[in-house]
C-alpha cells in the first residue's frame, strides 16, 4: 500500500476513535476551563446522602420556600402598597362605594379579578404556614437528635435564624392587605413598641410615619417583605445547604455507620430524583390546599378602621404564643418621675425573642457543659439522653401553652367554657406543665432504655408461653441479630465533667469558680448516672448468653 493509501486508511480511523466533538461537549469543555466544573462535579455528584423519613422535614421547608418565592413574585405584580384612600367600586358588590386603602382594593382586585390571584394568594399563604412549621419540626428534629453538635453548629445558628426571620416575614407580609384583622394585629405591635421604656414612642412614629395608624407603614413593610427579609432568607439558605454538603449528612445508628462513613444513596441520580419528585409532591399538595381549604378571607373583614377591632381576632399559629404572653400577663403599672412604663405588655414583650433565644443557645451551653470537642456525625436516639429530650419536650409545651392562651377567647366560645378559667389555666400552667412534661419525658426515656438494656441481655419476647417441667410458665425470647445490638449499644456513656478533689496533694484547698461549679452540677444532672441506665457491657452479655443462662 502506498503511502497515499495509509495516510488515508490511519486518517479513516483516527476520525472513527474521535469524532469532532459536538456543541454542547465544546461549551462544558469551555467551562470546565474556567470554572473547574468537571472536577467539582465528580468530587460532589456521587456524594452518598443517608435515607430517613425524617431528613424529609428539612425538604418540606426548602419546597415550601421555593413556592413562596414562585408565588410572591406573581402577587408583586398586582398588588400596590399604598395607603391612599380609594372608594371600592370592583367585582365585590358588597364593599363598592366602602372607603378603603389602595393596599386593601389591589388585594381584592387580586383575589376576584386576577386570573388565578386568589388560588395564587392562598397557595402563598399556606405555603408561609407549611414553611415556619417545618422550620421548627425540622429543628426540634435536630435538637432531639443531637444533630446540632460540632461541627454544625453554625449550620443551627443560620437554621435559628432563619425561624426568627420567618416569624417576622409573616407578620409582614400578613400585614400588607391593610385589613381588619391584620390592622389588628398590627395595632397590637404598635402598642408592644410603646411599652418599650424611652425610645417607644419614637421607635413607633419612625415605623407608621406619625401617629397611628399613619400613613407610610404598608409602603414601609412591601420593601422589607418581598427584597430585605426574603434576600437575607435566599442567602442563609444557600449558605445553610452548602454546609449540609460540605459537613456531610447526619445519620441514624445502624449497622455500618461510623463517624467516618456513610452509608446511603448517591447524590445523583437517586438522591436528586427522589428530591425532584418530592419538591413536585410539595407543590401539589400546596396547590390543592390552597383549592379547597379558603384562608384570609380579607373580603369578610372589610378595611382597616382605627376605631373597629374584629371579633375573634386570631394572628397565624406561629405569633400565638406571642400574644398568648400578652393576654395571660396581669395588667402590670409603675409610674416613675411622670413616666408610665407598661410591665403588662413589655415584660411579656421581651420575654418572645428571649423563649427563642434560650433554643438557639442549647448547643453552645450543652459543648460547655460537656467540655466535647470531637466532631458527631452520628445522631443521639432521644431517649438516650433524657435530659435534653425532657427540656425539649418542656419548651414545646411551654409553646403550646401559650399558643392557647394567645387563643383563649376562641377556646372559650367553642369549648363553652369561662375565658376567666382558660386564663388562670394557662398562668399556671406556664409554670407547672413545662417540669411536668419534663419529669414524665426524661422517666419514659428511662424506661425506654431500661427495655433496650433488657432486649439486649434476654432477646426480643415472642409471645410464646412455654411450660417448664417443673410447672413454670415462661415466655421465649428471640436473640437480637447483630446489627439490632449494634444499634442498641452504640452509643457512648462518658463520665460528666468534675471539679476533681477541692484539696490538693499538699493540703492546699483549690480554688473553684463558680462557673466550675455550676458546670459540674449540671453536667451531673444531665449525663450522670441519674440521667442514663448503664449499657449492658460485654462481659455481662457473653455470661447471660451462654449456657444455662441463654435466653429461652
Amino acid at each position: 500500500m502506498g503511502d497515499d493509501g495509509a495516510r488515508r486508511v490511519y486518517g479513516t480511523a483516527s476520525a472513527r476513535r474521535s469524532p469532532p466533538a459536538g456543541k454542547g461537549e465544546r461549551l462544558a469543555d469551555w467551562a470546565d476551563g474556567r470554572l473547574g466544573l468537571y472536577g467539582l462535579a465528580r468530587a460532589n455528584m456521587r456524594k452518598v446522602f443517608p435515607d430517613h423519613w425524617s431528613f424529609m422535614l428539612g425538604e418540606v421547608t426548602l419546597y415550601s420556600f421555593v413556592v413562596l418565592i414562585l408565588t410572591g413574585v406573581y402577587l408583586t405584580l398586582f398588588f400596590e402598597p399604598s395607603m391612599q384612600e380609594v372608594a371600592y367600586n370592583g367585582s365585590y358588590t358588597q364593599l363598592n362605594g366602602v372607603l378603603m386603602s389602595r393596599a386593601f382594593e389591589s388585594t381584592l382586585d387580586i383575589s376576584f379579578d386576577v386570573r388565578g390571584g386568589l388560588l395564587i394568594r392562598q397557595i402563598h399563604h399556606w405555603a408561609a404556614l407549611v414553611f415556619i412549621t417545618g422550620m421548627l419540626v425540622h429543628m426540634m428534629r435536630v435538637f432531639f437528635t443531637g444533630a446540632f453538635r460540632k461541627p454544625r453548629e453554625l449550620n443551627w445558628v443560620f437554621g435559628w435564624t432563619l425561624l426568627m426571620l420567618g416569624i417576622i416575614t409573616g407578620l409582614t407580609g400578613y400585614s400588607l392587605p391593610d385589613d381588619l384583622l391584620s390592622g389588628t394585629g398590627i395595632r397590637f405591635a404598635q402598642g408592644a413598641i410603646l411599652s418599650v421604656p424611652i425610645v417607644g414612642t419614637y421607635l413607633s412614629f419612625f415605623l407608621f410615619g406619625g401617629e397611628f395608624p399613619g400613613e407610610d407603614i404598608i409602603s414601609r413593610l412591601y420593601p422589607v417583605h418581598i427584597l430585605l427579609l426574603p434576600g437575607i432568607m435566599l442567602a442563609l439558605v444557600t449558605a445553610h445547604l452548602i454546609l449540609v454538603f460540605y459537613h456531610k449528612h447526619t445519620q441514624f445508628p445502624g449497622p455500618g455507620r461510623k463517624e467516618r462513613s456513610v452509608v446511603g444513596m448517591p447524590f445523583l441520580p437517586v438522591y436528586m430524583a427522589k428530591a425532584g419528585g418530592f419538591f413536585f409532591l410539595v407543590f401539589g399538595v400546596l396547590t390543592v390546599m390552597g383549592a379547597i381549604a379558603q384562608i384570609n378571607p380579607v373580603w369578610a373583614f372589610g378595611p382597616y378602621r382605627p376605631d373597629l377591632v374584629t371579633t375573634g381576632a386570631q394572628p397565624d399559629w406561629y405569633l400565638g404564643f406571642s400574644e398568648g404572653l400578652i393576654r395571660v400577663m396581669p395588667g402590670w403599672e409603675i409610674n416613675l418621675w411622670g413616666y408610665t412604663l407598661v410591665l403588662g405588655v413589655f415584660i411579656p414583650f421581651s420575654l418572645f425573642p428571649l423563649i427563642l433565644l434560650a433554643l438557639g443557645l442549647y448547643p453552645f451551653i450543652e459543648a460547655w457543659i460537656t467540655g466535647d470537642r470531637r466532631e458527631h456525625h452520628i445522631l443521639d436516639r432521644p431517649r438516650n439522653v433524657p435530659v435534653r429530650t425532657g427540656l425539649g419536650v418542656a419548651w414545646l409545651t411551654l409553646y403550646a401553652v401559650l399558643l392557647i392562651g394567645g387563643g383563649n377567647d376562641i377556646v372559650a366560645t367553642h369549648l363553652h367554657l369561662s375565658i376567666n378559667v382558660i386564663t388562670w389555666f394557662v398562668r399556671i400552667g406556664v409554670f407547672v406543665l413545662p417540669v411536668v412534661a419534663f419529669i414524665v419525658t426524661k422517666k419514659i426515656c428511662m424506661g425506654l432504655q431500661r427495655r433496650d438494656r433488657a432486649k439486649v441481655l434476654h432477646g426480643r419476647e415472642t409471645g410464646t408461653i412455654k411450660r417448664l417441667p417443673n410447672g413454670e410458665y415462661i415466655e421465649t425470647h428471640e436473640p437480637l441479630s447483630q446489627g439490632e445490638l449494634f444499634t442498641l449499644t452504640q452509643h457512648e456513656q462518658r463520665p460528666p465533667y468534675e471539679m476533681g478533689p477541692r484539696v490538693d496533694a499538699g493540703g492546699v484547698r483549690r480554688k473553684v469558680k463558680r462557673s466550675e461549679r455550676l458546670r459540674a452540677r449540671l453536667a451531673k444532672a444531665m449525663f450522670g448516672p441519674d440521667a442514663r441506665i448503664e449499657k449492658p457491657t460485654v462481659e455481662e452479655y457473653r455470661e447471660i448468653t451462654s449456657g444455662d443462662h441463654q435466653p429461652h
